[in-house]
């Protein structure tokens, strides 16, 4: 019983250092946190292999003032993200939307890596009766 009660514990001090570590600091990101952020997740619209925070083109210091001003006229990271995507294309986020068609880009991959492991179990499986 005192086993079973250690493991229990242990299981609730993880989950709450999880949900801690994945809540964390959202709520109090500075401006120039969700400045950095943004600009870490929308594509250079003129040397397209960096990012807006990494590339020092006149297009990404431009991008980078438009996401200060729109962050501190209090719209939000999705707002932002929106207004980047309907100016450029979908193409200039560096990281596709979960929804929709976008959602396929993070859904194939499990899929395909399950039935990969199904498969596998299934060809070892036959594999041992003929062996």
């Amino acid at each position: 019983m005192l086993r079973l009660l250690s493991y229990v514990a242990m299981a609730v001090v993880a989950a709450v250092a999880l949900t801690i570590g994945a809540l964390g600091e959202r709520g109090s990101a500075t401006v120039e946190d969700r400045v950095e952020n943004l600009a870490s997740s929308i594509r250079c619209p003129q040397c397209r292999s960096q990012s807006v925070n990494d590339s020092e083109a006149s297009t990404a210091q431009a991008a980078r003032r438009e996401i200060a001003e729109r962050v501190e006229a209090g719209e939000s990271d999705d707002e932002i993200r929106g207004y980047f995507a309907s100016r450029y294309g979908a193409e200039i986020l560096l990281r596709p939307p979960s929804t929709g068609v976008g959602s396929l880009v993070w859904v194939v991959p499990v899929v395909a890596f399950v039935v990969g492991a199904a498969g596998l179990t299934l060809a070892f499986r036959n594999w041992r009766r003929w062996a």
